[in-house]
């Protein structure tokens, strides 16, 4: 692999990675950063859920929460 294609090779871990730079650099949101992101690197949606960390995905479901696209979870009041 040369150095262009390997530094275009998404993994897991790199994109991850990516999106968390992305949102802390430019106080973005999670959901925003990520379609920016699939734009800019010329990805598809509904291609990238397999290089999206746990930790994405519980930002990305929390915010959604916020945002009432996903039904609110019983909390405890303490």
């Amino acid at each position: 692999m040369d150095e262009k294609t390997e530094e275009n090779f998404l993994t897991k871990k790199s994109f991850s990675a990516m999106i968390e730079s992305f949102v802390f650099q430019n106080r973005m949101s999670y959901m925003d950063s990520i379609v920016h992101l699939c734009e800019k690197n010329g990805l598809e949606l509904e291609d990238i859920k397999k290089y999206l960390s746990p930790t994405i995905v519980e930002h990305l479901e929390s915010e959604a929460r916020q945002l009432n696209f996903l039904p609110k979870q019983n909390t405890l009041d303490v």
